[in-house]
């Protein structure tokens, strides 16, 4: 399906030269003078080359088929991460490079959008939010207040965040899987 350049988002699937590329980031570009642009930013599926490319905003670009489906993460070995569709119950290998940086937040049983091109997975997206501990932080310093600065911590997956200074070791919060910030204390 053609698209024009402009209209290509974050995790859209592209149709180049006989080959499939997921996009990164897409930004259109106005200069004072000259053409409108979008760049793109996109990973090659096949071998997982990054490539940017420069389009004019009106430039026509295929848009590849692609199908969104419900699938349960099971678990992680040296293949890469395995997945089970919902309705069919057949379970699927996503490459390592596909799952990326999301690869953190992913917990057993978790349901996820993989997107797929004929019965290839090429993109993932994660829920927006996701509830882990904290394992380590520092303490909190007596006259400070909630209005203060965040202080780091480590949550159960590894991951750095920022914390307020009232969160200390075994809470449990909620975190925005994106890029881990914090978002509330979690409600159990």
């Amino acid at each position: 399906m053609k698209v024009i350049a402009s209209s290509i988002r974050k995790g859209n699937v592209i149709d180049q030269d006989g080959k499939l590329y997921v996009v990164l980031s897409a930004e259109n570009i106005h200069p004072g003078k000259g053409t409108p642009v979008s760049q793109i930013e996109m990973r090659r599926i096949s071998d997982g080359v990054k490539v940017s490319e420069r389009f004019k905003t009106t430039d026509q670009v295929e848009r590849a088929t692609i199908e969104d489906r419900d699938f349960n993460y099971l678990y992680e070995d040296n293949d890469g991460f395995h997945f089970m569709n919902n309705e069919t119950y057949d379970q699927i290998l996503v490459a390592k490079d596909i799952v990326g940086s999301s690869a953190p937040y992913l917990q057993e049983n978790m349901t996820v959008k993989l997107s797929m091109h004929d019965t290839n997975p090429v993109a993932i997206q994660m829920p927006a939010r996701a509830t882990l501990e904290v394992v380590e932080t520092e303490p909190v310093t007596k006259g400070q207040t909630a209005s203060s600065s965040y202080k780091p911590a480590v949550l159960s997956n590894g991951v750095r965040t920022a914390v307020p200074p009232h969160i200390g070791v075994g809470t449990r919060i909620v975190v925005m899987t994106e890029d881990g910030s914090y978002v509330e204390r979690a409600k159990d």
